[in-house]
């Protein structure tokens, strides 16, 4: 995606952060096998967020990536074996995804995953590790974006490269599927301000209240002005039974897969609640120690 300049985004003033959420005693459910780490009390209920998907990429290269969580979906190679590792954060696994390489999971086989309409309230937790890349461009880590078909709906992005930004954090959010009117490309995002060099591990959140689009890194609210929080009080398209797949490490551009993600996910979790800034904090501070 070309450069733009940050001139002509305008949106409400709004506070450096979404409001803190109270933390009642006892509100934690017990940690349960492989999962405490993730599992976390929603801003909006108050009550215990399991992730309605959670992969920790602990298969070997070749098999199917199965996600634990209310729903149990799966994640199949579609360009070669992925090598695992066993560097992760917390010494977990990693999934070591090359440029080139990706992996989907059906819309057919996701629905829950199906983010849409006026309603839709998410939250994409992914660790990730960059390399270096052959073609500078956008990143895709995860979500449900297919512009070649004009069905983008969600996406978690890193690199994204449009309103002054390179190297950071990003959210693409999309009413219709098309790109925004008058530029080539779909320009809404929520974009924070750290920039993620390759080598290093970095925790990136991308929550949705209905509103607002926030970026997190490591832990924290990325506050960028007018964009981060984003706001943003539309619909999220709705693909109907021919939208956009699930895809992680890139997403469907110009008739083909591109916008690679090159590097190291040690982790990815979807939530179908917004959690707010003390959830993602402690989602950091649980899985770095």
């Amino acid at each position: 995606m070309p450069p733009a300049t940050l001139a002509s985004v305008s949106a409400p003033a709004a506070t450096p952060g979404s409001t803190p959420v109270a933390s009642p005693a006892g509100r934690r459910s017990p940690p349960f096998p492989g999962e405490g780490e993730w599992r976390l009390a929603s801003a909006e209920t108050g009550a215990a967020a399991e992730p309605l998907c959670r992969w920790d990429f602990a298969e070997a290269a070749g098999e199917v990536r199965w996600s634990s969580g209310r729903e149990r979906y799966p994640l199949r190679e579609r360009a070669g074996a992925v090598r695992r590792g066993e560097d992760g954060p917390g010494g977990g696994f990693t999934l070591e995804l090359e440029e080139g390489q990706w992996l989907c999971c059906p819309r057919s086989e996701c629905p829950a995953l199906n983010f849409h309409g006026t309603d839709a309230r998410f939250t994409l937790v992914a660790w990730v590790r960059r390399r270096p890349k052959r073609r500078d461009e956008c990143e895709a880590v995860a979500g449900m974006w297919n512009e070649t078909a004009c069905t983008r709906q969600y996406c978690l992005f890193l690199n994204l490269q449009i309103w002054d930004s390179v190297d950071q954090a990003c959210g693409h959010l999309s009413a219709t599927g098309a790109p925004s009117p008058g530029y080539k490309y779909c320009m809404e995002a929520t974009i924070g301000e750290t920039r993620l060099r390759p080598g290093a591990w970095h925790q990136v959140a991308f929550t949705f209240d209905g509103t607002w689009g926030r970026i997190y890194v490591d832990g924290r609210h990325d506050y960028r002005p007018g964009l981060n929080p984003f706001f943003w009080p539309g619909r999220i398209k709705d693909g109907g039974p021919a939208g956009s797949d699930f895809t992680v490490g890139g997403v469907l551009r110009h008739g083909e897969m591109g916008n690679w993600f090159a590097g190291s996910l040690g982790g990815l979790a979807v939530y179908d609640v917004c959690l707010g800034d003390a959830e993602i904090a402690r989602l950091w501070t649980e899985k770095a120690t």
